[in-house]
């Protein structure tokens, strides 16, 4: 149990850091609503689920073998924050015309949230230098261990997700009673997506 508890700690280290996951969960709620936060929840937990199937399987390792494949992931996942953040900023009206009906549907927003999941490169960095660590064949069967830290990495995500969801629901009330706050949280919503991509981009590109 030791290292289960180790590896929780670790693990909400990771989640409660600003990244490219939180990011999302945030611009989705602030656009679209808490149902629209807890789909891209759903959906980076998903995410979450086969980055363990992969360090399980040892995919991992291939990606760390295979220094090319992993930099495509990291470019490909930077480039599509930064574009979410690009929108943010170049389209002063992005949050100034919140409804109450979604922009897009629930599904499309759990979609994209398991893709941004997918395409995280701290994910990957992490079931490179973490998740193999507390895998212990002395202990038996692996695949077991794999859905207890699967479990542990859900819960994680939910706990720290979730709060970003209840928090920014909240902030889009206020949002909305204010044109001119709605702008200026667009420009600084972008701001911090494209910072996070470049951020997420230099650091994973400088640990492959």
């Amino acid at each position: 149990m030791e290292h289960l508890w180790l590896y929780a700690v670790l693990v909400a280290g990771i989640v409660v850091l600003p990244g490219m996951d939180m990011a999302f969960v945030l611009a989705s709620t602030l656009v679209d609503g808490r149902r629209a936060g807890a789909a891209a929840v759903a959906g980076i937990v998903l995410g979450g689920m086969v980055h363990v199937a992969m360090g399980a399987l040892g995919v991992g390792l291939l990606l760390q073998h295979l220094p090319v494949a992993f930099n495509v992931l990291l470019l490909a996942g930077s480039l599509y924050v930064a574009w979410m953040g690009y929108g943010l900023l170049r389209n002063t009206q992005a949050l100034s015309e919140v409804q109450d009906q979604p922009s897009r549907p629930l599904h499309s927003t759990f979609v994209r949230a398991t893709l941004t999941c997918l395409m995280n490169p701290k994910a990957y960095i992490f079931m490179l230098a973490v998740f193999p660590q507390f895998i212990r064949p002395q202990l038996g069967n692996i695949a077991a261990q794999s859905v207890a830290l699967g479990a542990i990495t859900a819960a994680a995500q939910i706990a720290v997700y979730g709060g970003v969801v209840l928090v920014a629901a909240q902030l889009r009330v206020w949002l909305r009673a204010s044109s001119s706050s709605q702008t200026t949280f667009s420009h600084w919503l972008g701001g911090l997506l494209v910072l996070t991509a470049v951020w997420t981009l230099w650091m994973g590109w400088r640990m492959a």
